[in-house]
């Protein structure tokens, strides 16, 4: 009897899987039904379909109240109430629940100056509100802790990206690039920060140089194809899609892939459909991913080009 509901549970979560895949690929037919009209009258988003969302994690919610109640019932050390605070906050964050996780690692900073993980998460909420010159010194802050922490380095970038200073963040980038030139995202990001910093062609030469290091394995590895222009955006798709195993993974491959898609759509000009795919990686609720966390960022920025392109005319 076990062994049966087991493998009823199997057939269940595949035929849950094959649903949503189907309904991505839907969703990607519609995209491209979009972009074949100009962005005055190309808007179907409210048509589009979505994968189904991440449920809000238990374990997170449960971390919340645990970390709470031992704050609030137990006698802890400086150190160890900044840890908790930290862990607290991580949690908020992974709820979307920025704000509380914003006062939490503040709070864990007051407590422990030193703490270079707090720091980085702090000024990643930072950039997230465009509070640029303290998105700055928190990563600066925590990379004089430990210059090792190589999150910090990657977000201070970021940061310096969307604070406009696009030519500063390249060293950034590429240091960050150098320490694993196989990982794609790695790439991408280095490409996206040193198009900003000189051109188009120069990017895609350097992007073009690099491709090379990347494994064919790694779904990824095809977003840096897309840049260069190889592959289109189904075959994107059809790469995340070749070994998913789960719900879970598949949406946080999406959140990935929609987001680098609508970089790429914005530079364009492509601005309808830049937007419907920032959506779409927001849709997913993985909170904790910085293609969700940078996402309205982008909405932002794409509804400002829009409309700076509708005065010009």
């Amino acid at each position: 009897m076990h062994k049966k509901t087991l493998n009823l549970r199997k057939l269940f979560n595949r035929a849950r899987a094959l649903k949503c895949i189907a309904l991505v690929l839907l969703s990607m037919a519609l995209l491209s039904g979009c972009s074949s009209t100009k962005n005055t009258t190309d808007s179907l988003s409210s048509g589009l379909l979505l994968a189904e969302p991440e449920m809000l994690s238990t374990k997170a919610q449960l971390a919340v109240a645990h970390y709470t109640n031992s704050l609030y019932r137990l006698q802890f050390t400086e150190q160890e109430r900044a840890e908790m605070l930290f862990q607290r906050g991580l949690a908020f964050d992974s709820l979307g629940l920025i704000s509380l996780a914003r006062r939490d690692y503040a709070e864990s900073i007051v407590l422990k100056p030193r703490f270079a993980q707090a720091h980085n998460s702090l000024g990643v909420l930072y950039t997230q509100a465009n509070m640029h010159m303290q998105a700055y010194d928190a990563f600066d802050a925590s990379l004089e802790i430990d210059p090792s922490y190589n999150f910090a380095l990657l977000n201070r970038a970021i940061a310096l990206y969307y604070g406009g200073r696009a030519q500063l963040a390249v060293d950034d980038t590429s240091t960050y690039l150098a320490q694993d030139p196989t990982d794609p995202f790695r790439l991408l990001w280095h490409f996206i920060v040193y198009r900003e910093s000189s051109n188009d062609e120069a990017a895609k030469i350097m992007l073009n140089k690099a491709r090379g290091a990347l494994f064919e394995q790694n779904w990824a590895s095809s977003l840096a194809d897309y840049y260069l222009g190889i592959v289109n955006e189904s075959a994107v798709i059809a790469a995340l899609l070749r070994d998913v195993t789960s719900q879970t993974q598949l949406n946080h491959r999406l959140c990935e892939a929609y987001f680098y898609l609508g970089k790429h759509s914005a530079y364009l000009g492509k601005y309808t459909k830049a937007e419907n795919y920032f959506k779409l990686s927001l849709s997913t609720n993985v909170f904790e991913y910085i293609e969700h966390k940078y996402a309205r960022i982008e909405l932002a920025k794409v509804r400002r080009a829009r409309l700076d392109e509708m005065q010009a005319q």
